[in-house]
């Protein structure tokens, strides 16, 4: 658990008033509880983690289970309105912003996207269903997508769109992540 709140606090710049990094603490805390064998142990750290999980939605607007699988360097930019469904999976270094949903493409039915590495969601996109987000891929601002992206790809529109990513863009943006780590 210490050892990923280091890697979150140097993801966020080492600046504690970040929401996102706020959100991270506690979901890694979620995820440590699970360690504990004994039920009777874990109880009151679960309960501590409810109520840690409810203060952080209700001051940052950030919904995170700690059942979602988030690869490392996972980075939340602008908070608010987000919710992000327990089934979802991330991949490494992946950035998401404010208003972003990525869940369930209808009630009562299972199945959240999986998102692969270095992938770019944009404020207000949707991004539902069962479906797979290849690596390197951008989503624009309030894109809604319901079907798989392959790598390499951007999303845009309603519904979303994909359009071929140019190699220039993707070596843009290595270097870019590249120099803030």
């Amino acid at each position: 658990m210490f050892e990923n709140i280091r890697e979150d606090w140097q993801t966020y710049d080492r600046e504690w008033t970040r929401q996102g990094l706020w959100v991270m603490i506690v979901y890694r805390f979620g995820n440590w509880r699970y360690r504990i064998r004994n039920r009777a142990l874990r109880r009151p750290f679960s309960f501590a983690y409810k109520m840690l999980k409810l203060l952080m939605e209700i001051l940052t607007g950030i919904e995170l289970p700690c059942e979602t699988k988030l690869g490392r360097r996972f980075r939340i930019d602008h908070f608010g309105g987000i919710v992000i469904s327990g089934d979802a999976v991330f991949g490494d270094d992946c950035v998401i912003r404010n208003g972003v949903t990525v869940g369930l493409r209808h009630t009562g039915q299972r199945g959240a996207p999986i998102i692969g590495n270095r992938a770019d969601i944009g404020a207000g996109a949707k991004v539902l269903g069962s479906i797979r987000i290849g690596d390197d891929v951008a989503i624009g601002a309030n894109a809604v997508v319901i079907s798989d992206v392959p790598s390499n790809s951007i999303a845009v529109g309603v519904p979303a769109k994909i359009r071929p990513r140019k190699a220039q863009e993707i070596l843009v943006e290595a270097t870019r992540s590249e120099s803030s780590n």
